[in-house]
């Protein structure tokens, strides 16, 4: 895994590069946060939708829940990035519709330049 890191001023984002899911259970997130916040020094950070174990959009496993809880309590701020137009969730579009409001510090978003714009400005 590569963790490129994008600067405006004062403003650091993390971008997670790699070909894997990187992100299959609670102890991953809190895992790839510590590397982040120690290695790169960031508290945002972006991750593609398919770094991510499916089952996290399954809202049923609660994986979403700790998940986001975890990057809550240690303060970074993430955006998913992909196209979620493929799962006909209501529970996850309306999950998705309540976090993109910006109050979480997680969003779900289309493009990297779309998360990069919102994580800049928030925070």
């Amino acid at each position: 895994m590569v963790v490129k890191v994008d600067q405006r001023g004062d403003s650091k984002v993390a971008i997670v590069v790699h070909d894997e899911v990187v992100i299959n259970s609670v102890q991953d997130a809190l895992d790839l946060i510590a590397n982040v916040h120690y290695n790169d020094g960031c508290d945002k950070m972006i991750v593609k939708k398919e770094h991510i174990t499916e089952d996290f959009f399954e809202l049923k496993t609660r994986l979403a829940g700790e998940i986001l809880q975890k990057y809550t309590n240690y303060q970074m701020k993430l955006a998913i990035v992909g196209d979620f137009s493929g799962y006909s969730s209501k529970s996850l579009s309306d999950f998705i519709y309540e976090s993109n409001k910006g109050k979480s510090g997680v969003w779900f978003l289309g493009t990297e330049a779309e998360a990069l714009d919102v994580l800049h400005q928030n925070g």
